[in-house]
């Protein structure tokens, strides 16, 4: 699979953004803007080894500069809580893959058994506690639309497994453009 140059030239900062903060060195040169081919609701940045999540974080705050916001999530995907006892090394980067989900806006729905496993992520807000999934977590895991919702409460937002159901829980639905640099590390090699 081809990506698009500016595709690429997010994996390639994002790269960039992980060994500079793994591997010390010289912060990364200035990147010139990446245009936007459409408005965004947010952007996730994942980082896998050996097929292994190793971080996930994102925001769902429109990128103002694509750049920026890339270098910043992937920043906060190195430090993700949920890997303090395994953070990636110098000797990881060879087997790093590195995965962008540029996502649509957030719409609430109220009807949250509408989304498509797969197709739609999800955030549910209840009070002051919330979570999302992306759209391949429901793929990868082999859920229910109804099995999704339930866990992104339980695993995520730390409410019960029905919360999505109440009427004062918000459930949002969104899409994501999902591309990564799996592909060109194996044809062309880590360097």
């Amino acid at each position: 699979m081809t990506l698009p140059e500016h595709r690429r030239r997010l994996l390639q900062v994002a790269r960039a953004t992980v060994r500079q903060m793994v591997a010390g060195g010289a912060p990364a040169a200035a990147e010139p803007a990446v245009p936007q081919d459409r408005p965004l609701g947010g952007l996730f940045v994942t980082l896998m080894v050996h097929g292994r999540l190793r971080g996930c974080v994102g925001t769902f705050a429109p990128p103002e500069d694509l750049v920026r916001t890339v270098q910043s999530v992937t920043r906060s995907s190195l430090a993700d809580s949920r890997f303090e006892h395994c953070r990636l090394r110098a000797a990881d980067l060879p087997h790093l893959v590195i995965e962008i989900s540029l996502l649509s806006s957030s719409e609430r729905t109220a009807d949250p058994l509408s989304l498509v496993p797969g197709e739609h992520g999800v955030v549910i807000r209840s009070g002051s506690r919330s979570g999302c999934f992306l759209p391949k977590v429901a793929t990868e895991r082999g859920w229910s639309a109804e099995m999704f919702l339930s866990n992104c409460c339980t695993m995520k937002a730390g409410l019960p497994a029905d919360a999505w159901r109440q009427p004062d829980t918000e459930v949002y639905l969104f899409t994501a453009e999902v591309f990564s640099d799996a592909d060109r590390d194996r044809s062309e090699g880590m360097g």
